[in-house]
């Protein structure tokens, strides 16, 4: 059987000065580039250069939007308006698709980030705001079609996207541990990162061949995902994100951006 599997980083975390991503050895490997927007990472010197590393190799750039909460990384529940959350995320999108086009290419995805990225997989009202700044955005890809949204199955932000017309990708975490029902376990558990190559390396190919990902509990949770995540901001994780796509390549798995 045919196995392909997209593989995506969070891609562009610094500020000013401070530096989070590998960015170069990233883009190496992966082959979509979900780059901070500036809102709870990044800023336009960041996003400048990770569009004209990512067009420069071919990778597809991603718009990962956030709540606005720089200090806090985006990882911190916010309670933010419907219309509010909507234009920012139009505004995130925005931005970066001014530097996507000045490096040749162009937005070709959204995708949340840390707290709106969990707060979308329950809360219809939110993922409704995302999928109307996505809209609002007026961002469409190469092609001329909406915007894709990534999510995790079973999202109501998936499921408001559908219903919007928006393109929906399934994706999977490389290095985060699941609850029984297909859920991210909290960052605030223990072990709610994966640290341990080999093993982030063996669920990877797992998924992507088996279609299937072990939650923290042991249950086999089958899964369609289109997408990989690894995890750019975690230690190693460029030297992470060669191996599982060597691994992959060696288990007779296509590492290819998604249709």
């Amino acid at each position: 059987m045919d196995r392909k599997i997209d593989l995506n980083a969070d891609l562009g975390e610094g500020f000013g000065r401070w530096q989070l991503t590998d960015d170069e050895a990233l883009l190496a490997s992966v082959t979509s580039a979900n780059v901070a927007c500036g809102f709870h990472a990044g800023d336009p010197v960041t996003m400048r250069r990770v569009c004209e590393l990512a067009a420069e190799r071919g990778v597809r750039i991603g718009a990962q939007v956030s709540y606005r909460d720089l200090a806090g990384f985006g990882r911190r529940a916010m309670d933010v308006p419907a219309a509010e959350l909507a234009a920012e995320v139009a505004y995130q999108i925005g931005a970066l698709e001014v530097f996507a086009r000045a490096a040749g290419s162009t937005v070709a995805y959204v995708k949340p980030h840390g707290a709106l990225y969990n707060r979308a997989v329950h809360d219809a009202e939110q993922a409704a705001a995302v999928v109307a700044g996505v809209r609002m955005s007026g961002a469409a890809t190469a092609g001329g079609g909406p915007l894709p949204v990534l999510g995790l199955p079973g999202s109501r932000l998936l499921a408001a996207a559908a219903s919007a017309g928006l393109p929906t990708v399934e994706e999977a975490f490389a290095d985060r541990a699941y609850r029984a029902d297909g859920t991210l376990v909290p960052r605030t558990e223990p072990d709610a990162v994966l640290h341990d190559p080999e093993q982030v390396v063996k669920r990877s190919v797992r998924l992507a061949r088996d279609g299937e990902i072990v939650a923290a509990d042991g249950t086999v949770l089958p899964t369609g995902a289109r997408s990989l995540c690894v995890h750019g901001d975690t230690p190693a994780a460029a030297r992470l994100a060669r191996r599982v796509r060597e691994e992959l390549a060696a288990a007779g798995v296509q590492v290819r951006a998604f249709a």
